[in-house]
This record gives C-alpha cells, structure tokens and sequence, in this order.
C-alpha cells in the first residue's frame, strides 16, 4: 500500500538497518521500498540492493530531485518519504492508512532521536505542532501521489529547505495531519558538531531561509561550518 523512498549519498553505514528496521516496522500492509541515490561512491547501491529495496540512480543528486525521481516510478498510491538514517514507528503504514482514510492526504509523524539529552528531547517536542516553522524531512512524510503531482512535487531548485517548502504547498492542496507516533533519527549530525553548536547552525539557517537568503548564501554556511556535510 506504501511506496517508500529513500534519497541517499553515501549512506553505505546507515541504509542496511534503516531498510531491515523500516520492514520490521511495516505491519500487515504492503510496502515497497526504494532507495534513489544521488551519486554515492561508496557500497550504499549494493548494500540497499541486497537488504532488497529497489535502487536507482538519479540523474541529478538533491534530495529533491532524487525523491521527485523515487515518485515517478512508485508503484502504490502513497508515497512515504524517509530519510536514510531515520527509523519510522511500529505499524507506521496503518497510522498512515488511518489518517489518510480519514481525509488526511498528507502528513508526518513526531519526532525522537536516537541519543538521549534533554536539548534534543526539547526540540523534538515541538514537533507535536502542526507548525510549518517546526516541520523537517526527519520527521518523514505521507502524500497521496495525487495531492504530490497537484502541488508539483519537491522544488529541484532547492538544494536546502526543500522539505520545510514542500509543506505550504501540501496545505493548499489536502488536510495535513501530525500524527502522534515518533520517527526516530540519528543524532549524528548533533553528536559531530556539537549538540548546542549544531542547533545553532540550524537556527541561522533557518533564519536565512525565511528572510528570503538565496540557496547559495545557506549552502555556503552549511558547507563551511558543519563537520561530514553532504551538500
């Protein structure tokens, strides 16, 4: 019933257990699980390929194009966008197949990290609001392919943003719903950085986005002060 998609680029460390924890998780319905790489030069394609996901490669890396290329070929009604170090919920397709029986066609679940201290705790609280501000692809995302094809998909122009840009459009064209189990994601970028550092960096940026800063100007910040990007 779910058609997953998963951007990747150099995920070789992480995607094995997100494909193995997201089967586990899945419940009686159906999923099919699509890893969309971006160019990757390590093992990620092969260790996807043989945790059984389907993989493919972009023809462009971005998030944005590589989960646009991941929609155009699902096979299932509902795409479920996760990103390749976050771990969605137990029976995640029935809170999803509820929420969408009820005329919400789009949505995303809370978010938890996978370390425990109380900034992280903090921040992810917030995520309970169905809040645009608060809104990020950790936290994964449902759209019903045809709400997805009505708002034009994800900005490929975008390289940052691009799930917190998707998320105004979506309310134009479907009810959203924030539903009440977590996602859990890697801690990593906060754990390398430097948690109160990392939030910081993420702040400024956001900041930037919403004062109208080009891609350019937020790339150049994410590139020059965050440890292990992938931008």
């Amino acid at each position: 019933m779910l058609s997953i998609i998963i951007p990747t680029y150099n995920e070789a460390d992480h995607i094995a257990q997100t494909i193995s924890k997201t089967h586990d998780a899945k419940g009686r319905y159906d999923i099919e699980i699509i890893v969309v790489d971006g160019g990757s030069n390590d093992e990620t394609m092969a260790v996807a390929k043989e945790c059984g996901a389907i993989t493919v490669m972009s023809d462009r890396k971005g998030r944005a194009a590589q989960m646009n290329f991941g929609a155009l070929i699902a096979k299932y009604d509902i795409l479920y966008f996760l990103h390749a170090d976050s771990i969605p919920p137990n029976e995640f397709t029935s809170r999803i197949l509820e929420a969408y029986n009820k005329g919400f066609k789009s949505g995303c679940f809370r978010l938890a990290f996978d370390y425990d201290h109380w900034f992280l705790k903090t921040h992810a609280w917030f995520t309970r609001f169905n809040v645009n501000a608060v809104r990020f692809g950790d936290q994964s995302l449902y759209i019903s392919k045809e709400v997805f094809k009505k708002s034009g998909g994800f900005r490929e122009d975008l390289l940052m943003m691009e799930d917190q840009e998707i998320i105004h459009r979506l309310k134009k064209n479907s009810r959203f719903k924030v539903l009440k189990d977590v996602v859990t994601t890697s801690a990593r970028k906060y754990l390398d950085n430097g948690i109160y550092r990392m939030q910081g960096i993420f702040y400024r940026i956001w900041i930037m986005y919403y004062l109208g800063c080009s891609q350019r100007q937020m790339l150049n910040v994410h590139r020059r002060l965050i440890r292990k990007h992938k931008l």
